[in-house]
C-alpha cells in the first residue's frame, strides 16, 4: 500500500437501507443505520424534504418510499448544511420548486461546494455508487439569514440558524406543533462526530439553542431518532461531550508542545476509550484534530478540504 491514502470509510462496504420511521402526523425521517438521515413533511397541497441522499440513483430509492405514504408532489427541499453525502441526490426530484439553504450555506457552496464533493467522493466510495448521474453542484435557489417558515396548511415548519457549529451555516427543522426536530449534524446520536468544517468552540453555545427548544423527537444527523424528552437531551449532551474531549485533548497537546501527529495520538489515546466505538469515529478522528489544531492556534474560517490535502492529512497521521 506504499503511496496509496485507504480512508478508515473505505473499508466501510455493507449496504444500508434506510427505514421509514413516521414521528408524528404527516412526518417521516428517513433513518440509516449511521450514514445520514433525511426526513420530509407532508402538508395539505405539497411535500417537503429535509436534505437528500449522496447520489440520485439513492436518492430515487428515498422518492419510492416516500410514494408508499403519499403522491403529493415534493416542491422544497431543505438543506441542513452543505455536504455531499447529504445534498447531491437533490436531482432526482424533478417537481422541485425551489431548494432553501442559510445563507451561511449558500457562501460554503461558493466558496468550497466543488472541493467538498471532489473530497467526499474520495472519502465515501460506498456512498458515492452512481457518481457518474450526479449533474453538477445542488445550488440553492432561496437563502435566508437567521430563521424562515414554510406553511403547509396551519402547520409551521420553521428554519433556524442557531449558531455556528458542524458548518457555517447550520440549520434546524422545527415543526413546533408536535415538537419534532430534524437536527442535521449539530446533533450525533452515538456516532462519530465530524469537525473538520466545524466552529468547534462555537459549537456549544448552539447545542444550548437546541436544548433549549426542548424537542420530543430529534432526528440526528447520524443514529438512530431519539423519542422522548430525556433521550433528547442525553445525545445533545454527548456530541456536546464528545467536542470538549476533542478540545481539551488538542489544547494540552498544543501546550505540550505537541506537532499535529502528537494531537493526534493524543486524541486518540483520550477519546477512544469513550467514543472509539461509535460508528465513523476511526474516519472522522484525523480530520475534527485537524480543525481544532487549527482553531485553537488562531485559525477562526476552517480551512477548504481538497481531494489531496485529506489523502495529505490521512497519510501524515495513519502511516
Amino acid at each position: 500500500m506504499s503511496g496509496q491514502v485507504s480512508f478508515a470509510s473505505a473499508a466501510d462496504t455493507r449496504e444500508q437501507k434506510p427505514q421509514l420511521r413516521e414521528l408524528a402526523p404527516d412526518v417521516y425521517g428517513y433513518i440509516s443505520d449511521f450514514d445520514p438521515n433525511c426526513g420530509f413533511v407532508v402538508g395539505d397541497e405539497y411535500v417537503v424534504l429535509i436534505d437528500t441522499r449522496p447520489t440520485p440513483r439513492m436518492a430515487r430509492d428515498f422518492l419510492a418510499d416516500i410514494r408508499r405514504v403519499t403522491d403529493k408532489p415534493i416542491r422544497f427541499i431543505v438543506l441542513t448544511h452543505y455536504h455531499a453525502v447529504r445534498v447531491m441526490g437533490a436531482s432526482a426530484f424533478d417537481q422541485v420548486q425551489a431548494i432553501i439553504a442559510s445563507r451561511g450555506t449558500m457562501d460554503w457552496v461558493r466558496e468550497r461546494g466543488q472541493a467538498d464533493f471532489d473530497s467526499e467522493v474520495g472519502r465515501f466510495p460506498r456512498l458515492f455508487a452512481g457518481v457518474e448521474e450526479i449533474p453538477g453542484l445542488t445550488v440553492p435557489d432561496m437563502s435566508f439569514e437567521r430563521e424562515m417558515s414554510l406553511w403547509l396548511g396551519s402547520r409551521e415548519l420553521r428554519l433556524m440558524c442557531l449558531g455556528r457549529g458542524h458548518s457555517g451555516g447550520d440549520t434546524v427543522a422545527w415543526l413546533p406543533d408536535c415538537g419534532v426536530l430534524f437536527s442535521g449534524d449539530v446533533v450525533e446520536n452515538r456516532c462519530g462526530v465530524y469537525a473538520g468544517d466545524a466552529y468547534i468552540q462555537d459549537w456549544a453555545a448552539t447545542l444550548d439553542a437546541v436544548t433549549a427548544l426542548a424537542p420530543r423527537v430529534l432526528v440526528p444527523g447520524r443514529g438512530a431518532v431519539l423519542h422522548d424528552p430525556a433521550a433528547c437531551v442525553q445525545a445533545i449532551a454527548l456530541t456536546k461531550d464528545f467536542l470538549s474531549t476533542l478540545l481539551d485533548s488538542v489544547r494540552a497537546s498544543i501546550d505540550a508542545g505537541e506537532d499535529i501527529r502528537g494531537c493526534f495520538e493524543r486524541a486518540e489515546a483520550t477519546m477512544k476509550p469513550r467514543f472509539g466505538d461509535w460508528p465513523v469515529f476511526q474516519h472522522v478522528l484525523p480530520f475534527d484534530v485537524s480543525r481544532a489544531y487549527d482553531e485553537l492556534r488562531g485559525i477562526e474560517h476552517p480551512v477548504v478540504w481538497t481531494a489531496e490535502r485529506d489523502r495529505e492529512l490521512w497519510q501524515a497521521l495513519r502511516s
